[in-house]
């Protein structure tokens, strides 16, 4: 169990990131990956990956076993994070003290490979190696399927954001999932081992994440900035056919319904989304967002609220509906998920 001590300051120090992680989705990745759990909705996504992995992802594995305990370098919390190569810039200047305690954490539970002393040492060329891997990693894991994994933690954020506004950071912290409660003053959440993660008022950032699974997480080092990285619903079928005929004819059956692109705006507004966020994540202008939303507010599927001159639209009880039926024929959605 991981227990999180809030004070009152604390309360007023709850952020939700941005958007993507680009190491927390590399990271959380190579360690979905090499586990078996899940199936249902990284199954498709493994089988598409695994003989399209660059030979360079030997050195990623050994850091970040399925299980147990990864370095809390590979995911710095500080820097610029806008793009892979600032944040891995960041990770490349660690304090080689922190390399060396941090490597060592992991050589006590598991065999690493020769070169892994290096990297402890600080070796520039052992650094600039694992740079290299993480790059050509994402290159051909993830930048694919990037479009999908943005849209979906865009979505996550309009929900959480809306929780916010809605009930405050009491009712965002109390709807992170069902391994997250709240008891105040602390936040349980299911966890491997044993951890107790005191604030102290230094805030906490929520950091959604497309590949944690299946249960949150956060770094081992209590006095590092506090992040608590957590899994988000997925997209039905996101990584393509899965060889089961139910699941691709389930999601093509709401678009061949409202047309696809339409298909896809109602269910962008499942957790609520702007129409600048809409347009971003669908690759369209903003005129047809608003031309495709009249239709879905004419059949009763979505509302759309205006204040501040920004447009926010929802499904209606009648969307979700639709939606939560197209996840029971793709076998996709909370209702669904494993248990770890």
């Amino acid at each position: 169990m991981l227990r999180i001590h809030f004070t009152p300051e604390d309360m007023t120090r709850v952020r939700v990131a941005p958007g993507p992680d680009f190491l927390w989705e590399i990271t959380n990745s190579v360690q979905t990956l090499q586990r078996t759990d899940g199936e249902r909705v990284f199954g498709a996504w493994r089988r598409w990956v695994r003989p399209r992995l660059p030979e360079s992802r030997h050195l990623l594995s050994p850091l970040l076993p399925p299980y147990g305990y990864s370095p809390d370098f590979l995911t710095p919390t500080h820097g610029d994070h806008t793009t892979l190569q600032t944040a891995v810039d960041t990770m490349l200047g660690t304090p080689r003290r922190r390399l060396r305690t941090e490597l060592a954490l992991l050589a006590a539970s598991r065999r690493l490979p020769a070169w892994v002393v290096s990297l402890a040492d600080g070796d520039r060329t052992a650094l600039n190696r694992l740079g290299e891997a993480l790059r050509a990693y994402q290159a051909q894991a993830l930048l694919p399927h990037w479009s999908q994994v943005r849209a979906d933690l865009e979505a996550d954020r309009a929900l959480r954001l809306r929780q916010l506004m809605d009930g405050g950071t009491e009712a965002l912290l109390g709807g992170l999932g069902p391994d997250v409660h709240w008891r105040p003053p602390l936040l349980e959440v299911t966890y491997p081992v044993d951890q107790q993660l005191r604030l102290d008022g230094r805030g906490l950032v929520l950091q959604a994440s497309f590949f944690c699974w299946p249960t949150p997480t956060t770094l081992a080092d209590g006095r590092l900035p506090p992040v608590l990285v957590h899994p988000i619903h997925h997209t039905a079928d996101w990584a393509g056919p899965s060889g089961t005929t139910g699941r691709s004819d389930g999601r093509a059956a709401l678009s061949r319904l409202l047309g696809q692109t339409r298909a896809d705006l109602l269910r962008a507004t499942r957790t609520g989304c702007s129409t600048v966020e809409a347009a971003r994540m669908l690759q369209v202008t903003h005129p047809a967002v608003s031309q495709h939303m009249s239709v879905l507010r004419a059949a009763g599927l979505a509302v759309t609220a205006r204040t501040g001159g920004r447009a926010f639209h929802t499904a209606t009880a009648d969307g979700r509906a639709l939606l939560a039926a197209e996840d029971r024929r793709c076998g996709s959605g909370p209702e669904s998920r494993p248990r770890p």
